[in-house]
């Protein structure tokens, strides 16, 4: 937080604001849990930063007064209410022999997000690690279970590591009030049982095996192979479907059932809320040489096992944000 304050005559504007647009969408990911409406409320902060300027007198670092308009504009947006979710908090599990794909079109879903969207850089490896735990699927999905200011106080104080009377001047509201918040959403998140997970930047030796042995089990479709490398109470879903299933066997059966037409994919790496992704292309259906999009998969490791495997459907919105191709030919074929 320590920042001098910067005074309009010395300020050039864009330059400065451009220096915090990573770490602002970031906590506005984690406030929103949507990578789209996290950039567009920076983008309305910063609209509001320009118009209001011409009040800003220096009393607080430029930093502090943009996380607080951020913050306003996340707040007025959570004001309308409908958290985003994942499969596993609306439903049971189903068992792969009676599985049902149901897409929830009333559902707001929890979006993944590509790692240089919202993770600043740093040289402290300690406070990177902490950067990636934070804005991990199960750790904004639980998030999304608090009220909208005791989430922004948790972020702000846990994550961020504000000082109390520095959030509570950014909220305009009391230190005690600040720490009561804090101790709530403590309770309520350790309620969620957040799964700890590994995050994927630099991969260290054993999931760098992992994630080789998972693409090259994956894309011989074998899937024997394929289940040793889940933890036994791994859990399948696909988004927008509500549809989630648990343990080796389903998974391992519903790909070999409703999920065979995986079969014959390729896996191009990516990274995505800290943890490894790939983008998955399967055949052409006309068996035209090729390979187009079919999911974002984001897989949660931990213990050398993988225990999540999150298949984000919406390709075209997730592609794209990934930089990964609209699909892949023969030269990536041959590659």
């Amino acid at each position: 937080m320590s920042e001098l304050a910067t005074t309009p005559q010395d300020l050039d504007l864009d330059a400065a604001m451009d220096r915090y647009r990573v770490e602002l969408t970031g906590y506005c990911y984690r406030m929103l849990g949507s990578s789209f409406d996290a950039e567009d409320a920076v983008q309305d902060a910063y609209i509001r930063a320009w118009r209001s300027y011409e009040k800003f007198e220096g009393r607080s670092s430029l930093r502090s007064w943009l996380y607080r308009i951020a913050t306003n504009v996340c707040l007025d947006l959570l004001k309308a209410g409908g958290k985003r979710a994942r499969p596993m908090d609306l439903t049971a599990p189903q068992h792969q022999a009676s599985a049902v794909l149901n897409e929830r079109s009333e559902v707001t879903w929890l979006e993944p997000v590509p790692d240089g969207r919202v993770l600043p850089q740093t040289a402290d490896p300690a406070e990177m690690a902490l950067a990636k735990e934070s804005v991990r699927l199960a750790f904004v999905a639980a998030l999304q279970h608090l009220p909208a200011k005791q989430r922004a106080v948790l972020i702000l104080r846990e994550v961020l590591a504000w000082k109390a009377d520095e959030v509570a001047e950014l909220l305009e509201t009391t230190v005690a009030s600040v720490n009561s918040a804090l101790q709530r959403a403590r309770a309520t998140m350790a309620g969620s049982r957040v799964r700890e997970t590994e995050s994927a930047d630099p991969l260290d030796a054993d999931q760098a095996k992992l994630l080789e042995q998972y693409l090259s089990a994956f894309e011989a479709y074998d899937i024997t192979r394929l289940a040793t490398l889940l933890h036994e109470d791994a859990v399948l879903s696909m988004p927008p479907y509500d549809l989630w299933i648990q343990g080796i066997p389903d998974i391992a059966a519903w790909h070999l059932n409703q999920g065979i037409g995986c079969q014959g994919s390729r896996l191009i790496p990516t990274t995505a809320n800290g943890m490894p992704a790939f983008g998955q292309y399967r055949p052409r259906e006309d068996g035209t040489p090729g390979h187009v999009p079919w999911a974002l998969q984001v897989l949660e490791v931990s213990d050398g096992k993988i225990v999540g495997l999150n298949a984000f459907l919406d390709t075209a919105r997730w592609f794209p944000l990934f930089g990964l191709p609209e699909q892949l030919d023969e030269a990536h074929e041959v590659q």
